[in-house]
């Protein structure tokens, strides 16, 4: 049985296609995690620790090694932004 060789042309190009929209997606998805692979599965208690991160560093992704938090750190919770009934 003959191969048709006109249609490998269009299988690489859909091939590639896949490929660099795969590539991209991937890059992107790690461009925003700061180089790192996302986060899954995550619970309540992984919120809160990415929202005391944010807070702390600036960036969810990173922690801080200090052992006393910055003063900005007293001011910028949720807490003083929310009305209360």
């Amino acid at each position: 049985m003959p191969v048709p060789w006109e249609a490998l042309i269009p299988f690489a190009l859909v091939t590639a296609m896949f490929g660099a929209a795969g590539t991209l997606l991937g890059a992107s998805t790690r461009g925003q995690n700061e180089g790192k692979p996302p986060r899954y599965n995550l619970d309540r208690w992984e919120h809160m620790m990415m929202t005391r991160d944010q807070r702390l560093t600036g960036t969810k992704r990173t922690q801080s090694t200090e052992t006393v938090a910055p003063p900005e750190f007293a001011t910028n919770s949720v807490w003083h932004t929310q009305q209360t009934s």
